[in-house]
């Protein structure tokens, strides 16, 4: 059977899946999936080198905001 996000069995219920993959240089980008929605990724164009973060609501599970620190420049 799938499961949300991929994941290799189901949360139990009134738990969000998530799953968080983190990139391979230039060659596999990050991706950050919620509650079985892609919320980042290389695909979407809205990832960075550096930190790729999701702000989600806890309670809701709503997104609140997503954005990319570049460690590397400063």
């Amino acid at each position: 059977p799938r499961h949300k996000c991929g994941n290799q069995k189901s949360c139990p219920e009134n738990y969000y899946a998530f799953r968080i993959i983190s990139g391979a240089a230039n060659v596999v980008g990050p991706s950050i999936c919620f509650n079985d929605m892609v919320i980042m990724s290389s695909v979407k164009n809205n990832v960075g080198r550096g930190l790729n973060i999701a702000l989600v609501n806890g309670t809701s599970g709503q997104l609140l905001k997503a954005d990319t620190f570049d460690m590397y420049s400063g």
